[in-house]
């Protein structure tokens, strides 16, 4: 979907221009009237359109789903090398350290993952708008009025996912408006997934199949349908929202997995569902000026986080199977090159190591490169260099020069079709649908397109399989941290441990690669996490909440 510039500025213009001296006429000449924004659906499609913005600031490029940066910078793939106090710096390291044993904060937990304030900012505007919608609704056509509000449900749904996949309880506000009241009491679970899926249904009911314009379409909606029933458990419904998407017929897997979360639909890719263009008028992003690595600007902003060895580990051979990584895990070190050219073909479509070519370039990822290493909290900052002996690629623009441009342009993905395959597939190894030939067959879609052999397994060894094919074919794109927290594996799994990388020094003969900690604290993930905190403010403005259980 290609983001939409429209603003409201004519209207305001034509508001001016067409009300003159009439004195009896009471639409105010300053503002945009309500009764003039809704009185026909271009209007108000100007004003749907601000909600668009939301695809942007919910994705990888902004800080919509955490004020840490990635959240993978709390999982076991993604190293913050940066120690000063900031985002993609030291603030993911705080949570993955939980405050170095001393017990999170409600308060830090609630600041840095909850995105209370943000989320029911949203929701208030988009409730506003479904109430003026039905207010005007003489206005529109039935079909028209259908689809206005299922983009309005599309996001609300959205947004209520977000909060729910958080806290797991929230306050649910509908449309009528007149029954807003400060005091209000937190709705249970149930209820909170309830409300998501009325939206998305309704949504997906309403939407068109497709849209020349580039507006939210049915798939977009069945799309979401699928991600947020997995966090319910409600398999039935991720079924069939997965099945509605896969039947269509209107997406299919690009042949080469880069231009999956590289390239817009509107310029070909038949694997974006959802997507935001940016563009040189402003509506730019950061992304590689944070993740780009140090040789590419020579800047000390950039490679603020890196890829792990265990990110690396995770990737299968080319023919199947998984290398003996033993021997490059000794303090002693080896001169053996690690298997990377032997991994299938996503490692090197998401990793950047020494050697590799990068912007007709050759990447130096050793100690005293032109890309460097750094061991972790020699600088408060990396000054390019990587703390793991790697460097992101994924979603990272190999034609972005920061001399010509600063600001860069890749485009935000936000849901694509493997990920869809995958919902499927996971939710057909649960409920009473219970279909492990059906799991198979989407999850070795996805496994196909790079080569490599199906799963053949049934029961927990194809789900496990499943859940690693999301972590492989969806890195760094801001699913992994939410689904170990939604597998109940994140307790386990991101406790007493450390993440590591390879240190490359250069020598007369090649290179002795050394196997080193990234971090120097072990990782902890309280069982509280599960349920993120309420804001401080909340509490105190609202008498009718009170702390979840294990943070008051």
């Amino acid at each position: 979907m290609k983001k939409i510039l429209y603003t409201l500025a004519a209207l305001a213009f034509m508001a001016l221009a067409t009300t003159g001296c009439d004195y009896l006429n009471m639409t105010p000449t300053d503002s945009v009237s309500d009764k003039l924004v809704w009185s026909n659906t271009t209007y108000a499609e100007y004003n749907i359109n601000s909600f668009y913005h939301y695809i942007s600031e919910l994705g990888q490029f902004d800080t919509g789903q955490s004020n840490v940066g990635l959240t993978e910078g709390m999982t076991d793939i993604l190293k913050y090398g940066c120690t000063s106090l900031n985002v993609h710096m030291w603030f993911a390291n705080e949570i993955a350290y939980n405050e170095s044993g001393q017990g999170i904060a409600a308060s830090t937990a609630a600041y840095y993952l909850g995105r209370w304030s943000y989320l029911y900012g949203n929701i208030e505007t988009i409730n506003q708008a479904m109430y003026d919608l039905e207010t005007y609704k003489s206005n529109f056509s039935d079909a028209d009025y259908g689809r206005l509000m299922g983009e309005c449900r599309f996001f609300r749904g959205w947004m209520y996912f977000e909060l729910t996949k958080r806290h797991l309880q929230c306050i649910l506000y509908d449309e009528d408006m007149t029954k807003y009241t400060r005091n209000t009491p937190l709705s249970t679970e149930e209820e909170c997934w309830d409300f998501v899926e009325e939206d998305l249904e309704y949504a997906a009911a309403n939407l068109p199949s497709t849209s020349s314009t580039y507006r939210v379409t049915k798939g977009a909606a069945y799309a979401m349908l699928s991600r947020s029933m997995l966090y319910a458990e409600r398999w039935d419904v991720a079924q069939a929202a997965a099945d509605s998407v896969i039947g269509s017929g209107l997406y299919s897997l690009m042949p080469s997995y880069k231009d999956a979360w590289s390239v817009l639909a509107s310029e070909g890719n038949t694997e974006s569902i959802l997507d935001y263009e940016y563009n040189k008028e402003g509506l730019t992003h950061n992304f590689n000026d944070n993740f780009t690595p140090g040789g590419d600007t020579h800047s000390s902003i950039n490679a603020k986080g890196t890829p792990t060895q265990e990110m690396v580990e995770s990737y299968e051979l080319a023919t199947g199977g998984y290398p003996d990584w033993s021997e490059w895990h000794t303090a002693e070190g080896t001169t053996d090159t690690p298997p990377w050219d032997k991994l299938e073909p996503r490692f090197a479509a998401t990793i950047l190591y020494n050697g590799c070519q990068w912007k007709e370039r050759t990447i130096e990822a050793y100690v005293g490169g032109e890309d460097g290493f750094q061991a972790w909290k020699t600088k408060p900052t990396t000054d390019g260099k990587s703390t793991t002996g790697y460097f992101l690629r994924k979603l990272l623009d190999e034609n972005w020069d920061y001399n010509v441009y600063s600001g860069s342009l890749e485009p935000w993905i936000a849901i694509r079709y493997a990920e869809v395959l995958l919902n499927g597939a996971e939710a057909y190894c649960h409920g009473d649908d219970l279909n492990y030939e059906k799991a198979r067959s989407y999850v070795n879609q996805v496994r196909t397109r790079v080569g490599l052999p199906g799963l053949t397994s049934t029961g927990d060894d194809l789900l496990n399989g499943i859940m690693h094919e999301r972590k492989v074919e969806l890195a760094y794109e801001g699913q992994l941290y939410w689904d170990m927290r939604r597998w109940k594996r994140a307790e386990s799994e991101y406790s007493n441990y450390r993440v590591h990388g390879i240190r490359i020094d250069k020598t007369t003969a090649g290179y002795t690669y050394t196997y080193v900690e990234a971090d120097d604290t072990d990782r902890e993930f309280p069982e509280k996490l599960y349920q993120i905190p309420l804001p401080e403010d909340e509490l105190e403005s609202n008498s009718s909440v009170s702390q979840f259980t294990g943070w008051d």
